[in-house]
């Protein structure tokens, strides 16, 4: 539970703002009556499955890059401490970084990356004819 609340709670409060939106314009007179019924119902269950759904996707990403991690290969972490040039870092075993509880750490970087905020690092030939 506490990973879905590190992952999803900016979700979940735009998605508990747009239910108070949708309430508050429900219940105004110029609406229909059961609009109030209809509109939460319909819009609690759209903003579950795309919140599930972004939670899903993630989990699945975190144990994807966590495995490649494990597996020696290449991670790629985005570096927003620095936004001028060379934002993304590579991490890998070899470099002396260590994964614990979805975090890369390393005494070589000043700071630790969530493993959900990773990519598996794909390296791509550019072939010039």
């Amino acid at each position: 539970m506490e990973l879905f609340l590190k992952l999803e709670a900016g979700y979940l409060a735009i998605a508990a703002f747009i239910l108070i939106i949708t309430i508050f314009v429900t219940t105004r007179k110029f609406m229909p009556p059961n609009t109030l019924k209809k509109g939460v119902l319909i819009i609690s269950i759209m903003l579950s499955i795309f919140i599930g759904t972004h939670y899903f996707v993630t989990t699945n990403r975190i144990h994807k890059v966590e495995t490649a991690f494990n597996e020696g290969k290449k991670v790629i972490c985005e570096s927003k401490a620095l936004r001028k040039v060379a934002q993304s870092v590579i991490i890998e075993k070899s470099n002396d970084w260590s994964l614990n509880n979805h975090l890369f750490s390393s005494a070589n970087y000043k700071r630790d990356f969530f493993s959900a905020r990773c990519i598996e690092y794909f390296p791509i030939e550019l072939k010039i004819k």
